[in-house]
């Protein structure tokens, strides 16, 4: 594979990997919100929300609508939506290899 084939990746997959990216993108998944509301479904800032829907929006997982003076955030598509369900169904099959690794004790310590 071409290495631009695989810094693509990598950038797209770093939209996953943050535990706020991740609890914004399962807010939306339904139905698309505001920030505000994400903020008080989160129980989180919005300045970090904020940042947190600027990468998403960058690695082209969310959209956003602007509606008067509201912008409505949602999954960019039903593919994205698709790979959440995806990750759900996959992790269900390697949650505990996972748990053992050892590999992400430190992640493990970062996000709780």
């Amino acid at each position: 594979m071409l290495k631009a084939g695989i810094d693509m990746k990598v950038k797209f997959l770093q939209g996953f990997a943050h535990k706020v990216r991740i609890q914004i993108l399962e807010c939306i998944r339904d139905e698309e919100k505001t920030v505000t509301e994400i903020v008080k479904s989160l129980n989180g800032n919005q300045s970090n929300i904020s940042q947190h829907l600027a990468c998403l929006k960058g690695c082209g997982l969310i959209v956003g609508r602007q509606e008067g003076k509201y912008i409505y955030y949602s999954l960019r598509n039903q593919q994205v939506r698709e790979l959440l369900t995806m990750f759900d169904t996959v992790l269900a099959d390697v949650e505990n290899d996972i748990a053992c690794c050892e590999n992400h004790i430190g992640f493990r310590e970062r996000t709780e």
